[in-house]
């Protein structure tokens, strides 16, 4: 196992032979490392976190520490889980959870740039790509395909979706629907229709997302009206996703439909 010496590891620690530990690394407790990992000079992995294979964490990344949450005891049985594939960047940070058997969670093969934080009980699906200093605060779900620019902060405990572009430094506290661009304080400024088109969207399938949206923010309803005229037919997949989420917000709401001062759609 190519362990530095500079490196302090915990003997409750699981390593697999095959990953890679860099100088000055601290594993601290029942951290468990599967093969080909990477865990780069002076990162810190704390407690129950697990990492799975051919994942890397940046220089002087901090994972597992615990949650910014006044009310938190240090006894409480909570974790971390990252899945494979992952490009952990340089200090980033992500806390663990908050409430007796709670992880916060990573998927596969997502991109986290530098100094972004995931704080205690985040839900990040697969393949998403989060930019420098991002902050998503506790309890925050994102789905999967999903770009978050940087600087761009998430009140805790709402929904972000599949297939969504974000603009950097934007502000926002409520739910962002599947395949939306969004930017500023909780705009939705249109579909996400570069991304669509990336993620193999064929023309019916856009078609029926527009049409949608459009009945959705773009026809002078409230949303329980919009959402029982979208009701009265049937909807492709990728739409009917769409719909199912407007219909089940949290309790932060939904972004609301705002033209980009520029008249474009998406970002």
């Amino acid at each position: 196992m190519p362990v530095h010496p500079s490196a302090i590891v915990s003997s409750e620690a699981r390593i697999d032979p095959s990953a890679e530990i860099g100088a000055y690394v601290v594993i601290e407790g029942p951290v468990c490392i599967a093969a080909n990992c990477r865990i780069l000079p002076h990162a810190q992995l704390l407690g129950d976190t697990f990492i799975d294979e051919g994942s890397v964490i940046g220089r002087a990344a901090i994972i597992g520490e615990n949650p910014q949450d006044l009310g938190f005891k240090q006894d409480t049985p909570s974790g971390v889980r990252i899945g494979k594939n992952n490009t952990i960047r340089e200090q980033v940070t992500i806390h663990r959870g908050s409430k007796p058997d709670s992880y916060t969670v990573l998927g596969d093969g997502n991109f986290i740039m530098a100094t972004a934080h995931f704080g205690h009980d985040v839900i990040l699906g697969n393949g998403n790509i989060v930019a420098n200093a991002a902050l998503l605060a506790g309890h925050v779900h994102v789905g999967h395909g999903t770009f978050i620019g940087g600087g761009a902060v998430f009140h805790q405990f709402l929904r972000i979706g599949d297939g969504c572009v974000i603009q950097g430094n934007g502000s926002f506290s409520k739910d962002i629907p599947h395949f939306c661009a969004a930017q500023r304080i909780n705009r939705v400024t249109g579909l996400n229709v570069i991304g669509l088109r990336r993620q193999g969207f064929n023309a019916e399938q856009r078609a029926a997302l527009k049409s949608l949206f459009d009945l959705i923010y773009r026809k002078g309803l409230n949303l329980s009206q919009a959402i029982a005229t979208a009701r009265q037919q049937s909807w492709p997949e990728q739409a009917e996703k769409f719909l199912q989420f407007m219909e089940a917000p949290s309790k932060k709401g939904v972004c609301r439909w705002t033209p980009d001062a520029g008249g474009e759609e998406g970002l």
